[in-house]
């Protein structure tokens, strides 16, 4: 492919597919199959790290991700973020509109939004643009999240071709949050490989936008609604106009608001939402009233930090009273023993409740539990109700104190507590029936090997009658033993050993994810296997090897390092190996840019500021270079980002490997 053709592909790719996110996400409408989709991204993300001069700056690529952010820079607002005076009371909603009539008479009305608990950001847009993300901060400066920000899909890069009445500049306001769908995904896949669980949707938002590498917040699905227009000079004369034009210019705006003539529809508004708010797919903790003049809204002004034309309402937490009938203990993949309350059944926010989350033994000890007793659940921000105090005044005076399990509920082993870890753990990871099971469970998931057909059900009969132990037991299965299997019939027996078989095509990163090493989720088995190339590289790795790792701490790296000197462990990637698995990275062939790295070997380690490591990776080897996972004698160039591990440039020096900055390394291109 010539530069002219490369330079025109690029243009079209990025047009169509961000035609095709703005179809998706502004208008619910699915033009081509997901499959397509990521085909198409593929591509533009091999032709951009191919020919970065033709990247465009608002290409879709951006929303992938990859952006190491090591300190975020400071953005001063230039319009204030105030906050707004909140209040429960409907009576102080009506000294607020008696307030305002003081003001300005009786000709005003109301625009009301639903409040949503996410995270306050501000966008400004320039010449069409996405130039600058930031959070609220203290009202005055906040952070620049910039490139968090583009991989948000619902926020607009490019509003170009949607409008030709666009300000040179302009600022929208709005909310990010992370959808409770999205939530649960996360929190089940960090229960799945042993991380603590997060406490709610807000906080797991906030989390995110604050990271410093954007591929991580790429995946996490945050979504953004927006919900105010500022700029100079502009020709709107109220909120719902410049809602409206925020509609027009494709910008995720909530459907929720309504413009109210009087205080009386306010309330009216307050009713209706006040268990429909329940359906949505975030979380909603108030309302907010503004006067929708902005005429009006001037000559009502402001107090020191919040508008004197805005409030807040709050919805107060819903919340009840029943009885704890027992605690439940679940035992997950990696051992770690959960908690779980089972309660007479209540009514709550419009859902019948019979369980509530403990989280861990601190919970339960700082509530000070008694069986039987009577307890305050809540549902605010949270998805699962959670229990907020004990009714004391209704405690039996002979009721025993709940004291935290000592030994598996499952295989009766005792637990162990790890220093600085709230969780309680089954050590016995290879016998303890529940956990086994979770771990071909884990194997056959989606993000892993996909082996569909396999219910729970089946894998449970294959346990019992003894035919698998390990998942790498399924690769031995045969279509004769699963017909001896309740309700299995010869079309469900040859659709699982066909998906068995199928399930050995998948990539090296997915293999890495199903093994199952504690800590080592999809985003971090990605990242291991695109910089080791595969599995013997890791078993070989030193500990500060795999601290080089972009996301990978002394948590991970320990754990990496103790699942690889288990005996049992290495008999169990060598079962993986004979069943035919990939446990090394099958890369496409990168199309050759030149010669100009020939006969040259490199290591990669650190961080960079322009490239990840394997688009690094893929430009050596596009000029001719080879990529080694080691330093030895025979070795050229290291190729130094920030973080590079000490021993590793040590080593380097000894052997009078020649070291390379990111410009060094430019330049010999």
């Amino acid at each position: 492919m010539t530069e002219s053709q490369a330079q025109e592909r690029i243009s079209q790719l990025t047009d169509l597919i961000n035609h095709y996110n703005y179809q998706y996400y502004q208008n619910s409408l699915s033009e081509i199959s997901d499959y397509e989709f990521d085909m198409l991204l593929e591509e533009l993300i091999r032709l951009e790290a191919q020919y970065p001069q033709f990247r465009h700056p608002y290409s879709p690529t951006q929303r992938v991700g990859g952006t190491i952010t090591k300190q975020f820079a400071t953005v001063i607002h230039k319009y204030p973020m105030l906050s707004l005076g909140n209040t429960y009371s409907e009576a102080d909603l009506q000294e607020f509109d008696a307030r305002i009539k003081r003001l300005i008479g009786n000709d005003f009305e109301y625009f009301c939004e639903l409040k949503f608990d996410g995270v306050a950001v501000s966008l400004t847009y320039k010449n069409g643009l996405l130039h600058t993300g930031a959070t609220r901060g203290d009202g005055v400066r906040g952070d620049d999240i910039t490139n968090n920000a583009r991989t948000i899909r619902s926020i607009p890069l490019d509003i170009r071709t949607r409008a030709n009445d666009i300000p040179e500049e302009f600022e929208v306001r709005g909310e990010v949050f992370m959808p409770f769908e999205s939530f649960q995904r996360l929190n089940k896949e960090r229960e799945d490989i042993g991380e603590a669980l997060l406490a709610n949707p807000r906080n797991a938002a906030s989390g995110t936008l604050k990271m410093q590498d954007s591929g991580v917040v790429a995946k996490r699905n945050l979504d953004c609604y927006m919900y105010f227009l500022l700029g100079d000079n502009l020709p709107y004369q109220t909120h719902e106009e410049s809602v409206k034009q925020m509609e027009k210019w494709g910008f995720h705006v909530s459907r929720t608001y309504r413009k109210c003539p009087n205080i009386d529809e306010v309330f009216q508004y307050i009713r209706d939402w006040e268990t429909e708010r329940f359906k949505l797919p975030l979380g909603t903790d108030g309302i907010v009233i503004k006067v929708n003049n902005f005429s009006q809204q001037e000559e009502l002004g402001y107090t020191a930090k919040s508008p004197r034309w805005a409030i807040a309402y709050k919805y107060k937490a819903e919340a009840s009273v029943t009885q704890l009938q027992s605690i439940l203990y679940n035992v997950g993949r990696t051992g770690a023993v959960t908690p779980v309350a089972m309660l007479s059944p209540v009514l709550l926010a419009g859902t019948t409740v019979k369980r509530a989350t403990l989280h861990n033994a601190n919970e339960i000890e700082r509530l000070g539990l008694h069986e039987g007793d009577y307890v305050f659940i809540e549902k605010g921000g949270e998805i699962i109700p959670k229990i907020t105090g004990v009714d004391l005044s209704k405690r039996q005076p002979d009721s025993k104190v709940i004291q935290y399990l000592t030994h598996c509920p499952a295989c009766g082993t005792q637990l162990v507590r790890q220093e600085g870890e709230a969780a309680y753990y089954c050590p016995n990871e290879r016998s303890c029936p529940p956990q086994t099971k979770a771990k071909i469970e884990h194997f056959i998931q989606r993000r892993a090997m996909n082996i569909e057909n396999l219910g729970p059900e089946t894998i449970d009969q294959l346990l019992q009658k003894g035919l698998i132990r390990t998942p790498a037991d399924l690769y031995s299965l045969q279509y004769e033993q699963l017909l001896t299997l309740e309700r299995m019939g010869p079309k469900s027996a040859k659709n699982i050993i066909e998906g068995i078989e199928q399930s050995k095509k998948a990539p090296f990163k997915n293999v890495l994810f199903a093994i199952g090493i504690r800590f080592v989720g999809a985003t971090v088995a990605e990242k291991l296997a695109a910089y080791f190339g595969s599995i013997e590289a890791m078993q070989q790795a030193s500990f500060e090897e795999l601290l080089a790792v972009p996301e990978i701490g002394e948590r991970i790296a320990n754990s990496i390092g103790q699942f690889f000197a288990d005996p049992a462990n290495k008999q169990y990637i060598e079962q993986l190996k004979q069943a035919g698995l990939q446990l090394q990275s099958d890369k496409q062939p990168v199309e050759k840019e030149s010669t100009k790295l020939a006969g040259k070997t490199f290591v990669i380690s650190g961080v960079f500021v322009n490239y990840e490591r394997d688009q690094l990776r893929d430009k050596i080897e596009a000029n001719g270079g080879r990529v080694l996972s080691g330093i030895s004698g025979k070795l050229d160039f290291l190729l130094a980002g920030d973080k590079l591990g000490p021993s590793k440039l040590e080593k380097a020096q000894k052997l009078g490997v020649t070291i390379l900055s990111e410009q060094e390394f430019e330049k010999m291109l």
